[in-house]
């Protein structure tokens, strides 16, 4: 990665009655334009993010989306969706003046940047994409329910505790009540416990200062109720939406390069197909189908890769899912290097 750089530019955009963004520009006045999409939703950006990119060829975009990092206000859940996210992102664009951009979106920043290239395939020059995530209900079902808690058992005892054992049959509606209570003390330990889940099994070595940042309040609040939001919500799309063909064909002509960590188990990489819904109407399941439920994992970037096989695909065999492992940010610094003259 690139050395540390500060902003020459940052500024606020007013993106509806409610909502006003926090962007800054940093690199080269004159380069080539790139969006850095961050991930979460709600995890807002960092100074870090600007390092994937040569600061002497990229005009390098970021901006926190809404209810994240320094945007305002802050983990408001109203007027958020993910085609809001998109028109935001557009009209972005249009206040820098931008005709074309790179797009760079990892995890949730990947949803993100294929969303907006299907809405707006004539604005992207490039997609770098990483850990790929699709918003299926197979998806995240495999993290927040049946999957990665095989994985790490001692993290997901930590990540159940909050909620009453008979609510446990759908973790993600659980969380949803807590993040949302009345009552500031439960919404918070909520808060905490989702963000550290993820902190938790997003690297392949955990990270103790990763895992750390979910003791933030006001990180942790944001990150957990746009995200659980987002994730009740089904992504406000069709379920496999971002992988149809006819979405696909749009985007089709974009150089495209992808990097995913072989053993990322937030958004895992497999060629199983999902398994059908582990639970009953009374919440209960076979022990049959719970031994279905860890081999069937469900398809993230191979996926992508069977419906776009135009891509080129970068398995790192020594990763998990955090941008910053050196595996992947090593071919993403390639990745935005070889784009650089597009």
């Amino acid at each position: 990665m690139y050395p540390p750089i500060e902003p020459y530019e940052t500024g606020k955009l007013k993106v509806s009655d409610l909502h006003t963004l926090y962007y800054e520009l940093s690199g080269n006045k004159n380069g080539t334009p790139v969006v850095f999409l961050h991930g979460g939703p709600g995890g807002g950006c960092d100074a870090k993010d600007r390092s994937f990119f040569d600061p002497t060829k990229y005009k390098i975009i970021l901006f926190d989306q809404r209810g994240a990092g320094k945007s305002t206000p802050t983990a408001s859940l109203e007027e958020n969706t993910t085609w809001d996210l998109v028109k935001d992102t557009e009209k972005l664009r249009e206040h820098l003046g931008i005709d074309k951009w790179h797009v760079f979106g990892g995890s949730w920043g990947s949803t993100l940047s294929l969303a907006y290239a299907q809405s707006h395939p004539d604005r992207v020059k490039t997609l770098v994409l990483r850990g790929i995530f699709t918003l299926r209900k197979s998806e995240l079902r495999f993290f927040y329910q049946e999957g990665t808690s095989h994985l790490f058992p001692e993290a997901w005892e930590e990540f159940i505790a909050p909620i009453p054992e008979a609510e446990r049959h759908d973790m993600v509606t659980a969380y949803h009540a807590q993040l949302n209570s009345v009552d500031e003390e439960t919404r918070l330990r909520a808060a905490r416990a989702w963000t550290k889940w993820e902190m938790f099994t997003s690297k392949l070595y955990v990270d103790p200062a990763h895992v750390a940042e979910a003791e933030r309040n006001d990180f942790a609040n944001a990150f957990a109720r746009i995200e659980n939001h987002y994730f009740v919500n089904d992504g406000f799309m069709r379920d496999g939406q971002l992988l149809e063909k006819q979405e696909i064909d749009k985007i089709r002509h974009i150089p495209c390069v992808v990097v995913q960590g072989r053993y990322d188990v937030v958004c895992p990489v497999s060629h199983h197909p999902p398994s059908p819904p582990f639970y009953d109407r009374h919440g209960h399941r076979s022990a049959a189908d719970a031994h279905a439920g860890c081999l069937h994992q469900p398809t993230t970037a191979y996926d992508l890769k069977k419906v776009w096989p135009e891509l080129t695909l970068h398995i790192v065999p020594d990763a998990g899912h955090s941008s910053r492992e050196p595996g992947i940010a090593k071919l993403l610094v390639k990745a935005t290097d070889d784009f650089a003259h597009i």
